[in-house]
């Protein structure tokens, strides 16, 4: 099972973050439960609901949009941590004709069963449940395949005057065969001025939804004085997670420095062989970039959290322990959490399941950070504090989601209802 911490960094792009719950042999005393046995138990009244579906695939059994509204009312009541601030909403009011869809009606009745309820600053306290097609989030999650031009683009201002830059781009892809690199600006997308036009325009061209879409935008390279036309496709990409693996000289002694974007599957293989070409290097620092990380699996967070620390400084430690709602079953289960790992949990098939992992043992890192560091990323940061390591935190503040889910599928759309708080070794959190 892996549980999962993401959140939404911009319209149309995704980013979450995906745990796995470890632990759990026999059951032990007073009523507790062992993780299998309590998973299994957290969706009893709404599993014999699931998969009744309107427009029923070869798995499916076909039903009514009613059987999917009756299946979504009843998980979120067992597993939403805030269940008892759940709104009363009339069910029926969701149809396929009102919403233009049984998938959008469907999406729509989700986001209104969130809790309503802000935090201190005003804030909805949940910001973070999303609903994603699951077919595309698979591919994403597993194999890091995403509708894209290969850019990440930074909104540093949403509104007029707006202003996008380009953080990074994926190698072979559409935008890197344009060479369009780090710090160029976009100016205009199919004509379209950026700072102050048409938001409809500007977002169909940043958020393609269709394979082979093509659209032009107009880029200002780092450095340029003026601007070039770029014609781009978007096509299924293959991300890159971690990028710019490299060693500094300094004066005091060898720093390491590696741009680390998504905990999807594939980034245990390729954190794997940083480390431990670092750990060779022999390096006396690490800075460690993931101002533009979303999340992920919480389980490679937690490998990623013993390389940086070490066999020592983690021995005996939690890297993070899960809070359920109070009638969640994994709520009786004391020995769930997540472990830093001491060996690879089989993500990803380029590095055998179970392969030792290399480690830094540093007693600090220093970690650039930004409004889209989120979720497994930000459990990074809190379960190294939890067991001492320093963490320079350079950058903005992060987005502030110490929360997860598991990723719950339904009718071929899958539910990332807030589930559980996470909390590090000294059961810090929030």
């Amino acid at each position: 099972m892996n549980p999962i911490y993401r959140s939404g960094l911009l319209a149309g792009a995704v980013s979450a973050l995906l745990l796995s719950a470890c632990g759990g042999g026999g059951g032990g005393a007073d009523g507790e439960l062992s993780v299998q046995e309590a998973f299994a138990q957290r969706t009893a009244k709404s599993e014999p609901l699931r998969q009744i579906c309107a427009e029923p695939r070869a798995t499916d059994t076909a039903g009514l949009l009613a059987d999917e509204r009756d299946w979504l009312a009843t998980y979120m009541d067992e597993v939403y941590l805030w269940f008892d601030e759940i709104p009363n909403r009339n069910a029926s009011s969701y149809t396929a004709a009102t919403y233009g869809g049984n998938r959008e009606a469907m999406q729509a009745y989700f986001d209104d069963l969130l809790t309503e309820a802000t935090t201190g600053s005003g804030a909805a306290k949940d910001q973070f449940s999303f609903t994603f097609d699951t077919a595309e989030y698979s591919a994403l999650a597993q194999s890091g395949i995403q509708l894209s031009y290969g850019f990440q683009a930074d909104l540093i201002s949403r509104s007029p005057p707006r202003e996008i830059v380009i953080a990074y781009t994926n190698p072979n892809t559409p935008a890197s065969a344009e060479s369009i690199s780090r710090g160029a600006r976009i100016e205009a997308i199919d004509g379209e001025p950026v700072v102050d036009g048409d938001s409809a325009v500007l977002n169909a061209g940043l958020f393609p939804d269709e394979d082979d879409r093509t659209h032009t935008f107009t880029i200002r390279d780092r450095g340029a004085a003026t601007t070039r036309d770029v014609t781009l496709t978007a096509r299924q990409i293959t991300l890159d997670p971690v990028q710019n693996v490299k060693t500094i000289t300094t004066n005091t002694g060898l720093v390491g420095y590696f741009l680390f974007n998504d905990f999807i599957a594939t980034a245990e293989g390729e954190l794997y062989r940083a480390i431990r070409d670092l750990a060779a290097a022999g390096i006396s620092d690490l800075v460690l970039d993931m101002r533009y990380n979303g999340g992920g699996f919480l389980d490679i967070s937690g490998e990623l959290g013993y390389q940086v620390a070490g066999p020592a400084a983690t021995n005996g430690r939690v890297f993070e322990i899960l809070r359920f709602n109070r009638k969640n079953p994994l709520g009786r289960t004391p020995d769930l959490a997540t472990p830093f790992h001491r060996t690879t949990q089989g993500f990803d098939g380029s590095v055998a399941n179970g392969t030792r992992l290399s480690s830094l043992d540093l007693p600090r890192v220093f970690v650039l950070t930004g409004p889209g560091t989120c979720s497994a990323s930000e459990s990074l940061i809190n379960g190294l504090q939890g067991i001492d390591v320093e963490v320079i935190r350079i950058g903005d503040t992060t987005c502030g989601k110490p929360f997860g889910f598991f990723q719950w599928d339904n009718c071929g759309l899958s539910y990332f209802a807030i589930e559980f708080e996470g909390v590090n070794d000294k059961g810090e959190g929030g």
